[in-house]
């Protein structure tokens, strides 16, 4: 009886381990994923960044006199894209692009890397993990990509856009810009804000990722109708439709602290706020609390297309892995 019963005992003892295994994305196809959706979807939505970041910049600007050609407040987010395109033109909207390019694929690259390999490491047996343990990945993944990515390149983005608002532009470009902000404040000067970074994409990426995950698995179920051993790849306009919702969540949950950020990375930022915590109070008693959600609607415009571009992209880039491992 003994004999009979070890042959089959012993292969149901290594198959959820096996399974979880062929789950596991190597790390430089994680990497090289995520950099690839990053730098795809930063360019198709960066003029919603930019409108975004106009609209929470302004109000410093227009108390100071600095806004061009006049004083006066943009009115709304339609309101900065034509100004903008009638004032200096189309390609105006794409002003700071490159530091976002290039930051978007650094972080994407480094959050679905940093996130892949948590959850692996997360996850149960049979290699699924639950929607907390996805919040904590998403979190980690957060503060790495913030640290390693982010906020240098959110620094330059922000001091770019807001350098065009002055009456006599200083920056040339990305690379002239960057080399005198880092000439001028070192490396302080590109980490200038790193806290409300931090707890800006700590955030976004604890909801983001776990909102994504939690609901992927819900399809997945929905698809596999009941089998669970039953292998399905979602379309991907599923995909993008799960990204979509999961930006969109992500947006009204964490605005406050990207407008924070902004104002945290703005060029006077060191003359007007002595830390984070100053810079909240001053916000809300100069602003109201209100303007803590201000910019949220181009930047909902460019999260629900961007968690759907983000996603797909990568989702798409990793079944082509696949066809190769």
């Amino acid at each position: 009886m003994a004999n009979t019963q070890t042959p089959t005992q012993a292969p149901a003892s290594k198959a959820p381990s096996s399974a979880a295994a062929k789950k596991q994305l190597p790390p430089w196809q994680s990497l090289l994923a995520g950099m690839i959706a990053g730098a795809v979807e930063g360019t198709i939505t960066y003029p919603t960044e930019y409108v975004k970041t106009q609209l929470q910049l302004q109000s410093s600007a227009a108390k100071q006199g600095k806004l061009i050609p006049s004083a006066e407040p943009f009115k709304g987010p339609w309101d900065v894209a034509v100004r903008t395109v009638r004032e200096r033109g189309f390609f105006a909207l794409y002003r700071g692009l490159s530091a976002l390019v290039v930051g978007n694929a650094s972080k994407a690259g480094v959050r679905f890397l940093v996130f892949d390999q948590i959850k692996a490491m997360l996850a149960d047996k049979d290699g699924k993990t639950t929607g907390a343990r996805m919040v904590i990945a998403g979190l980690a993944a957060g503060v790495v990509e913030a640290v390693v990515a982010v906020t240098p390149a959110e620094t330059i983005k922000t001091k770019l856009i807001h350098d065009q608002n002055q009456p006599n532009p200083r920056y040339r470009g990305l690379l002239h810009g960057s080399r005198v902000i880092f000439q001028e404040s070192g490396i302080r000067g590109l980490y200038q804000g790193v806290t409300t970074v931090i707890a800006r994409q700590g955030a976004n990426s604890a909801v983001r990722m776990s909102a994504y995950g939690v609901l992927r698995e819900r399809v997945l179920e929905f698809y596999r109708g009941g089998d669970g051993a039953k292998k399905v790849s979602l379309p991907w306009y599923t995909t993008f439709g799960i990204g979509a919702v999961a930006g969109t969540i992500t947006v009204y949950s964490t605005m406050p602290l990207d407008v924070l950020k902004t104002r945290m990375q703005a060029l006077d930022a060191r003359q007007r706020y002595r830390n984070s915590a100053d810079c909240l109070v001053k916000v809300v008693r100069e602003d109201g609390v209100l303007a803590l959600w201000k910019g949220a609607t181009p930047r909902l415009g460019r999260l629900i297309f961007s968690g759907g571009i983000v996603f797909t992209v990568y989702e798409e880039v990793v079944r082509v892995f696949g066809l190769f491992n």
